[in-house]
């Protein structure tokens, strides 16, 4: 024990010696709160989501009897991505039609609110049919305690936010804790391991789905295809940013990693009703594919599809890829 507590001591000193050397941190300011660099006609339309949001979590947590739901409140809407760096784009009636999303984190006070399917579906539903709001709006929901948790541990997706985010809805002014960021050699191993344990599976399900077409099982196809498209979105979320939601809603996944590689616009072609039908029903395959008998997709369809995940995963591959390297020459840089 003696000697346990002369390490012990070694150690402490050590530490304040090194906190002592170390150049202070300076806090990080507050976060920001204003959109004006927003044209008009954004900030009205994100206002009327700052009141959509509130109303649909009230009427959904209206006449429960559970102490959680009781105390249940908002505490934060951010704005993040890119509305709020500025480089959002908004061209609907070009070729492409390329269209950035709102993007937003709602802060909540206890995790299980976060479930999205029982408490924000129907926020979900309204926003989309809003007419009034005619950009994309795609969110995110997490309890502070894991938003702080996720800083703390370095995920550089919530440090993002924490830094470049606007605060649109604040029930309080407790903030956000400052982030612990990793080290460069840390961030290249954590990407890194992301990739190589998410990729394969992207490329696993794409094969896997062409077998179950050669043999005319459309449906299981298409649930392949499926879970190679989320695998491909999660490993890209993941090797740039440390984060992917659990979630198996593709437009939700594909908003998200848009708003990182905005070149993966391109994958899927908007400019005929048919290949956004077919992004929607493919959307639909994780529980309908296998459970549904009124479930249904042609050939024509898949065969599309198939075409498009190849493409989507030589995107990843290449954005993730790139990502590596500069990780890696960044911590080459600093061993140096």
């Amino acid at each position: 024990m003696a000697g346990q507590s002369l390490l012990h001591s070694v150690d402490l000193e050590r530490n304040l010696l090194y906190s002592l050397l170390m150049p202070r941190k300076e806090p990080l300011p507050p976060m920001n709160s204003s959109i004006e660099h927003l044209p008009p006609v954004k900030q009205r339309e994100l206002s009327l989501v700052v009141e959509v949001l509130p109303e649909e979590f009230e009427d959904m947590l209206e006449g429960g009897w559970s102490d959680f739901k009781k105390r249940g409140r908002i505490l934060n809407i951010i704005l993040f991505g890119s509305y709020a760096r500025g480089d959002w784009v908004d061209e609907p009636h070009k070729g492409k039609g390329y269209r950035s999303d709102f993007d937003l984190m709602i802060v909540v006070n206890n995790r299980k609110l976060t479930n999205f399917a029982r408490y924000w579906q129907n926020a979900d539903d309204r926003l989309m049919h809003l007419r009034e709001v005619e950009t994309p709006v795609r969110f995110i929901v997490h309890s502070r305690r894991e938003v702080n948790t996720a800083l703390k541990r370095g995920r550089y997706f919530f440090e993002d936010i924490r830094r470049d985010g606007i605060v649109l809805y604040e029930l309080d002014d407790e903030p956000l804790v400052e982030p612990r960021p990793h080290s460069k050699a840390e961030a290249h191993k954590i990407a890194k391991e992301h990739f190589e344990s998410r990729y394969q599976g992207a490329l696993e399900f794409e094969n896997l789905s062409k077998v179950a077409f050669r043999n005319g099982w459309l449906n299981r196809s298409a649930f392949l295809l499926h879970q190679s498209i989320e695998q491909a979105y999660a490993t890209l979320l993941l090797v740039l940013t440390n984060y992917s939601p659990a979630s198996h809603n593709l437009k939700h996944l594909r908003g998200l990693a848009k708003s990182q590689a905005p070149q993966l616009a391109e994958v899927w072609p908007r400019d005929q009703q048919r290949y956004v039908a077919w992004f929607n029903i493919v959307n639909e395959a994780y529980v309908k594919a296998r459970y549904s008998k009124h479930y249904e997709i042609s050939q024509e369809a898949i065969a599309w599809l198939s075409a498009r995940v190849a493409s989507l995963i030589a995107h990843v591959e290449t954005i993730c890829r790139a990502k590596l390297e500069a990780l890696t020459n960044q911590a080459d840089e600093v061993a140096r």
